[in-house]
């Protein structure tokens, strides 16, 4: 495969563009909620949506998110088959670090589970059962969601879709690293739960 390719490429960058539309800054703004980025952790995910007490805008953001990480893949496979992996970590990296807002995004918990679904349904469904347990168990957010991107390489292995465990590997590693803030509160147990004022 040669990357330089210009129907690479094109796969590159359109899933990147895909990825990196602000669901949760949008409809925050659209729906009277404020800037985003001056609530809570700052984050543009569902999480932080969740902080302004809108319960709907976070949902709506969460599915979008997925959404735009599951449509990035699909398009990818149907116009360049072959090419969804790429454009899988293309579409995270898009949403972690978006031109529009100078680089400074999500986490991208929501669009792994979305290009999880995309590059194989079973890996999506066991992502998404870790990635509910361990919020059901700990009421945790971050938690879930690291648990969530670690299981999805080791799901694509032991389901038979080995040839994805690389770049779900490579994704986990990037949402970890972004998550080290809240790693180290874990650590020190004080990273907030749902629902609490922390």
């Amino acid at each position: 495969m040669n990357i330089a390719s210009p129907s690479i490429v094109g796969v590159l960058v359109a899933a990147y563009l895909l990825g990196s539309v602000p669901f949760g800054l949008l409809l925050t703004r659209l729906f009277g909620a404020g800037d985003l980025r001056s609530i809570g952790s700052g984050n543009i995910g569902a999480t932080n949506v969740l902080r302004t007490g809108r319960k709907g805008l976070a949902a709506a953001t969460l599915l979008l998110d997925l959404a735009k990480g599951a449509a990035a893949v699909l398009l990818a496979r149907a116009y360049v088959p072959g090419t969804e992996a790429l454009a899988a970590f293309a579409a995270v990296i898009g949403h972690c670090f978006p031109v529009w807002l100078r680089f400074n995004g999500g986490k991208g918990v929501a669009t792994t589970m979305g290009v999880s679904l995309g590059l194989a349904w079973p890996i999506g469904l066991a992502y998404a059962v870790v990635w509910l347990g361990m919020l059901a168990a700990t009421r945790i957010s971050s938690l879930g969601g690291l648990c969530a991107v670690i299981a999805a390489p080791i799901a694509a292995k032991v389901l038979g879709y080995s040839a994805y465990a690389p770049v779900l590997a490579a994704i986990a590693l990037l949402v970890i690293w972004l998550h080290r803030a809240n790693i180290a509160r874990l650590r020190a147990g004080t990273e907030p739960r749902i629902g609490s004022k922390g």
